[in-house]
């Protein structure tokens, strides 16, 4: 099965909470605080498969959590961090975050893979609180929630040269004459129902890879026939090479098929038309396409090479030519550096810290990630624990901004599931 698009929710794992604990040997005097940190939870990676051409492995299970870090313990000993959970998908996959529309990872090589969800830190244990005016924290901290997303795993072939053209113009029997790919070939329309891939080689030894797609009608990139679903993996290609069926026998003009599959492409995305393009005239062994041929190349100002896909006559020629061709196009990078995410890590990204909205006129509800995080990762057994995380409250600029609202002695504080009462 062909599966080239999934979309996928996945959690980060979630650190390991610090442990709270103090020396109790006795013969140590002043043992102090002896708890350790928790572990780091465990990331999601995507990493590139050579072995993998489809996403179909991706399909079934849609939510995908990494591991939490372990708990620190007494004696001073940490948690261990948590096993990164690694997600392999084909060379050519995008990722792309669903909430923000950017792009996280476009893996095109064997060695690529990216971090696309970050584990949570490990809280600090009461060791790491220790200072000399205050040597004996009785309070640590909990793990750091790991990062949540939603996203569009997109596969875009890898693939040098595209064939296009409307169905039964004779892109699949091209692609078995000149490789080794074995497509299902037959008289009816969309016969083809996923892209192949070939390698080819040319008399010269030169190679490249050539994907067949499936056929698009009028209105494909408006999701007619099998849509716009395939004509992504036309984007990744250096030279369009359009199968035209010369010989009219279905009916149709063949500078008709031209145009329609040209608007396709443009319809889709402007920046196809800007490659390279070449006319495969097909089906040259039936009397009409001589006099349509003449015809079209009244009409027409791009290469046309004549071929016989049935008979295997002209295909070496098309062959050393798209080799040329290839030979003096590099390979661009399909997304702009501005489409990319700059980073991972939703606690760097730049936003307002909170946001206070006023419930009534004694109920203040506090939303934003940054403060929602820092409750989460508080361990309220102990007043020094409260006072740590109303110092932050202050630090960050809520207290001011509540007074600035109107609160008063015994109005409601509410952050996620906890209330607090507000006292001066």
């Amino acid at each position: 099965m062909f599966v080239d698009e999934v979309i996928l929710e996945l959690e980060a794992g979630k650190g390991g909470n610090g442990c709270m604990a103090f020396r109790r040997e006795k013969y140590v005097e002043m043992g102090g605080p002896f708890g350790g940190n928790g572990g780091k939870g465990g990331d999601i990676i995507f990493a590139c498969d050579e072995g993998l051409n489809t996403l179909v492995d991706l399909k079934y299970k849609k939510i995908y959590k990494a591991s939490n870090g372990e708990h620190g313990q007494g004696k001073g000993m940490h948690g261990k961090n948590a096993e990164d959970l690694i997600i392999k998908v084909p060379l050519g996959t995008v990722i792309t975050d669903l909430d923000t529309g950017s792009i996280i990872a476009d893996l095109t090589k064997k060695e690529d893979k990216a971090i696309i969800c970050e584990g949570g830190r490990g809280g600090r244990g009461n060791i790491a609180f220790a200072t000399r005016f205050n040597p004996a924290p009785s309070f640590c901290e909990n793990g750091e929630p790991g990062e949540v997303r939603k996203v569009k795993v997109e596969l875009k072939l890898l693939a040098d040269v595209g064939l296009v053209g409307l169905p039964s113009v004779g892109k699949s029997t091209i692609i078995s004459k000149i490789s080794a790919s074995k497509p299902k070939i037959a008289a009816y329309h969309f016969t083809t129902l996923k892209p192949n891939l070939g390698v080819v080689k040319t008399k010269d030894n030169r190679s490249f890879v050539v994907a067949d797609l499936p056929g698009l009608i009028k209105g494909a990139s408006l999701g007619e026939g099998l849509g716009d679903k395939f004509l992504k993996h036309i984007e990744r290609t250096r030279v369009i090479a359009h199968i035209i069926d010369m010989s009219g026998i279905e009916g149709r003009d063949p500078y008709d098929d031209y145009i329609t599959i040209n608007n396709e492409l443009r319809a889709f995305n402007e920046k196809i038309m800007d490659k390279p393009q070449i006319i495969i005239a097909n089906k040259m062994d039936i009397n009409s396409s001589i006099d349509n041929l003449k015809k079209f190349k009244e009409k027409v100002n791009v290469d046309i090479y004549e071929v016989s896909a049935l008979e295997g006559k002209g295909l070496d020629n098309v062959l050393i030519k798209l080799a040329d061709m290839l030979d003096n196009i590099n390979k661009e990078p399909l997304y702009e550096d501005k489409k990319f995410e700059s980073h991972i890590n939703y606690t760097f990204k730049k936003e307002e810290p909170f946001k206070i909205i006023k419930e009534n006129d004694h109920t203040f509800l506090i939303k934003g990630k940054e403060i929602e995080k820092t409750l989460r990762m508080t361990w309220f057994a102990s007043d020094e624990a409260y006072q740590r995380f109303s110092h932050k409250l202050k630090k960050m600029g809520i207290e001011d901004k509540l007074r600035e609202m109107g609160i008063q002695n015994g109005d409601i504080i509410k952050i996620l599931d906890y209330e607090f009462e507000y006292q001066e």
